[in-house]
């Protein structure tokens, strides 16, 4: 995993258990990304800092939905997960 990507263990069990997402698929996917971040704008979802997204695949092919912070020049995972179709289309058409 990359060293900058930051999980805490309350997030590191959720995504093993309910998005089955390993931590070596996420750095996959920052370093796959292909077009640009999406930032989190809804008002139950806006954090300071500001909470990004993006859409990309692993090194399989796994299409993912990467959520996070950045503090500091690292990467706080907020959460990871195979996006939906409406997802999808939002990044693709806004990113």
């Amino acid at each position: 995993m990359l060293e900058n990507i930051k999980i805490n263990q309350r997030v590191l069990e959720k995504l093993k258990t309910k998005h089955k997402v390993l931590p070596d698929e996420i750095s996959e996917c920052f370093i796959n990304r292909s077009r640009g971040l999406l930032e989190d704008t809804r008002l139950n979802h806006k954090t300071e800092p500001p909470t990004f997204w993006f859409i990309a695949e692993t090194d399989f092919g796994r299409l993912l939905k990467i959520v996070f912070i950045e503090i500091e020049g690292a990467y706080e995972i907020k959460t990871a997960y195979e996006p939906n179709k409406l997802e999808v289309r939002i990044y693709e058409k806004y990113a």
